[in-house]
């Protein structure tokens, strides 16, 4: 069977999401209604709770089915504060009434401390304070009270120290707009709380000091998005703390645009990337808030970014399930990159990118024309201090420069999603699969070691100290340490593009071992299967030659190895200092990356021996396929190398 008729091959019919053209606000409330529609499928008989899939996830299975009500939430709110309408708002309504109602069958239960429960209690209150005619109006008294002593319950419960605290914050808002009970106090001492999270330059820790974790939970996911929100419906509660958040998000702006690249796509970093087209959600939060943003950034450009990025999912055909619900995963379903705190209804908090719907069509951003941008033609080399990035744009690739960030509690594959060298929005990340041989592993975009011969691996997972950004040569340079083993240690510099190599990142290891290593790094992952026919991109030895005629296959020599796929574009890595790495390319395991179930890695490879310092310096190659041309460009790239700049050169004479 041919690749093509492989492809085209489903076992249940495309979901309509994926027809949707999302050019108008008329499309936007279509889509909304086509994922909410198949939720009723899974309602429980009184519509309280929906069961979305079967797997488990920490917390309790009425939590997990609670998500699965709530959470749509995000999403049908705005639709009908906009003036828009939804056939099936009446079933939600009603399990709110049932789910709040202690008498009921169907009652959630009331809030213990740390429960999941508050966590549902965000959307709801959102709902209550935008949609009150639907959701609050119709109720009865008893019915009210109810719904007020259920989001009541959690003003007394025990908090997790992060973004979490925004949820009651909200709980307490939707109540206070309906003339409910609500705990001021309590409100205002969750705000001072969140605002010690604050770093400055608009950006915010997802937590207090102690840990660096500003991923998108920082941004869209949570603090940016809820502080914006907030300005809107607290302006009269609380008006100076309102401006300040606008004025933190002008700021916070002009870095998280790097965030996009001019096809939609977002680079993907950090956790929770089940939540899809949350992350986009920042820019909607800005128009639910009316918030002008400061050149480029007008409407039409908000409008391009957050419309692309939704087209962009339309593409990837494989995210929902055959109930029509979508699935844990990114482009396909895949509980390997999951949290534990990810149940079946989780990925839902994908709703909050709809906010725009709460203002009505005459809105300027709905006026607006689409516009491209405002990045895609310039060299972007953005040091951003607080998350300790380098937001890059060269050579046609969107990415960063991570310094590494850790999360406040052990994440799975924590070393994947915060420990990597680089984040790309071509390319996306790849986490591993098991424990056992570097296949499960994956060291993309990462320098993994190992003291046993290669059954165990470790990548970048925790610093050792502080990271920083110097400037070499007039351009930023991230500098960080770790030290897997209390007799290894490894300093790495990482360096956005120079000019004459737009396509190439420079990667340098300063590794000092007691211990005999056996090292591998890797570059981005591509997709591996051949366009043809759908066969492996390359053999198990990695044997296949480069075909010059069809852009696509594999090729390792002493120093360096690439990989160029249709579907992806093309990837290498090679050594340039005098230590041999061996090039190699790796067939990943199945389902380790985000958007493609097979990939290849291109690697290089080296044993140290104990009692040695040795310095590694490797350039990473990389042209997207998004970029016209490329397949008669890549060649000419990948053949010009770059040479080591002075300044590394110094570095490395001097042994420091």
């Amino acid at each position: 069977m041919s690749a093509k008729i492989a492809n085209a091959n489903r076992s249940f019919p495309l979901h309509p999401f994926h027809s949707n053209l999302l050019q108008s606000r008329d499309d936007v409330v279509a889509a909304v209604a086509s994922l909410l529609e198949p939720l009723h499928g899974g309602a429980s008989p009184k519509h309280s709770m929906v069961k979305v899939g079967a797997t488990g996830t920490r917390f309790d299975e009425t939590a997990a089915q609670v998500e699965g009500y709530a959470r749509p939430l995000w999403a049908l709110a705005p639709l009908l504060a906009g003036g828009s309408t939804y056939a099936g708002t009446e079933k939600f309504v009603a399990g709110l009434v049932a789910g709040t109602d202690p008498e009921s069958e169907e009652f959630w239960g009331y809030m213990e401390d740390q429960d999941q429960r508050m966590v549902e209690a965000c959307p709801i209150g959102y709902t209550l304070a935008i949609a009150h005619k639907d959701f609050w109006d119709p109720l009865t008294d008893a019915q009210k009270k109810n719904v007020e002593t259920w989001l009541g319950s959690m003003n007394d419960k025990d908090m997790p120290n992060t973004n979490w605290l925004w949820f009651r914050v909200f709980a307490n808002l939707g109540l206070a707009a309906n003339g409910a009970k609500w705990d001021t106090e309590r409100m205002e001492k969750d705000i001072k709380q969140l605002n010690t999270f604050y770093r400055g330059d608009g950006w915010s820790n997802d937590g207090p000091e102690g840990y660096r974790q500003m991923d998108y939970y920082s941004g869209s996911f949570a603090i940016q998005y809820l502080q914006l929100l907030y300005a809107k419906l607290a302006a009269d509660i609380n008006p100076t703390q309102a401006e300040e958040y606008k004025s933190r998000a002008r700021q916070y702006a002009l870095d998280f645009v790097h965030y996009f690249d001019p096809e939609g796509r977002a680079i993907t970093f950090g956790r929770s990337l089940t939540y899809r087209w949350a992350m986009v959600a920042f820019w909607g939060s800005v128009v639910f808030a009316d918030v002008e943003l400061s050149a480029p950034l007008s409407w039409g450009v908000i409008k391009g970014i957050w419309l692309r990025n939704l087209r962009w999912w339309t593409t990837q055909q494989d995210i929902f399930q055959p109930n029509g619900l979508l699935s844990i995963g990114y482009s396909y379903p895949n509980t390997y990159l999951a949290e534990n705190y990810n149940s079946p209804g989780s990925p839902y908090w994908c709703m909050l990118a709809f906010a725009p719907l709460a203002q009505p069509a005459s809105h300027p951003f709905w006026q607006a024309k689409e516009e491209p941008h405002p990045f895609a033609n310039n060299r972007i080399a953005r040091p951003l201090p607080h998350p300790r990035h380098i937001v890059i744009r060269s050579g046609g690739h969107s990415f960063l420069l991570s310094s590494g960030q850790s999360c406040h509690y052990p994440l799975k594959n924590t070393q994947a999603k915060y420990g990597k060298f680089a984040y790309s929005s071509a390319f996306a990340y790849s986490v591993s699969t098991g424990s056992y041989t570097l296949e499960q592993f994956v060291p993309e975009s990462s320098l993994a070691l190992s003291d046993d011969g290669g059954e165990l691996w470790k990548m970048r997972r925790a610093l050792t100290g502080d990271s920083e950004i110097e400037t070499h040569a007039g351009s930023p340079v991230l500098v960080s340490s770790m030290k897997p083993w209390p007799d290894v240690d490894v300093l790495t510099y990482l360096a956005p593009p120079a000019h004459d190599t737009p396509n190439w990142h420079m990667r340098a290891h300063r590794i000092r071992t007691a211990r005999a290593l056996l090292t591998a790094e890797g570059a981005f992952a591509v997709h591996g299967a051949r366009a043809a026919d759908g066969r492996n991109l390359i053999r198990l030895d990695g044997s296949i030659a480069l075909d010059r005629a069809v852009p696509e296959g594999c090729a390792a020599d002493a120093t360096s190895s690439l990989a160029v796929s249709p579907r992806s574009g093309a990837v290498g890595i090679a050594e340039l200092a005098r230590s041999r790495r061996e090039g190699s390319v790796l067939l990943a395991d199945a389902n380790s990356n985000l958007e493609h179930a097979r990939t290849v890695l291109p690697t290089v490879q080296a044993a140290l021996e104990e009692g040695t310092t040795t310095w590694f310096v490797s350039a990473v190659f990389a042209v997207p396929a998004s970029v016209e041309g490329w397949e008669g460009r890549w060649e000419v790239g990948w053949g010009k190398k770059p040479v080591v700049p002075a300044w590394l050169r110094s570095k490395i004479e001097e042994g420091g």
